[in-house]
């Protein structure tokens, strides 16, 4: 009991807390920041579980670029897209070319209830850096 009161370990003491809020702050913020799945995961999560991967680019920016076997569902049309899975029990890993637009829509995702709606970390820029396939459309 003599150390808590002992003013010079009063630092050391604020350290051991801060330090301690500061790891659990993500958790407290919502689950571990936005739930975002490295892309190590989100492999797992496609050939476990059979995730389903949603590109939420504009039509153009899939073209030039997005993840092998990934559906295209525009950010402004996911609301009343018709084609997401019907399954909402599955899995879903939305990507992005940054990972921005997939938080959110994500987010949007959870509330059509997709419970399993999680973000790429990183975006399609992960992706790529992963060495993972990437394919073109016309």
């Amino acid at each position: 009991m003599n150390f808590f009161t002992n003013p010079e370990n009063l630092l050391l003491i604020a350290m051991a807390i801060v330090s301690g809020g500061l790891l659990i702050w993500p958790r407290l913020r919502g689950g571990g920041g936005n739930g975002a799945v490295t892309v190590a995961e989100a492999v797992q999560l496609i050939n476990r579980e059979r995730a389903v991967l949603v590109d939420v680019s504009e039509p153009a920016e899939f073209a030039a670029g997005h993840a092998g076997g990934s559906k295209n569902i525009p950010f402004g049309s996911l609301e009343t897209s018709t084609d997401l899975p019907k399954n909402k029990a599955l899995p879903v890993v939305v990507v992005c070319p940054s990972g921005a637009r997939a938080s959110r829509a994500a987010g949007i995702l959870r509330k059509l209830g997709f419970e399993k709606a999680r973000p790429l970390a990183g975006g399609l820029r992960a992706w790529r850096e992963a060495n993972l396939p990437v394919e073109k459309s016309a």
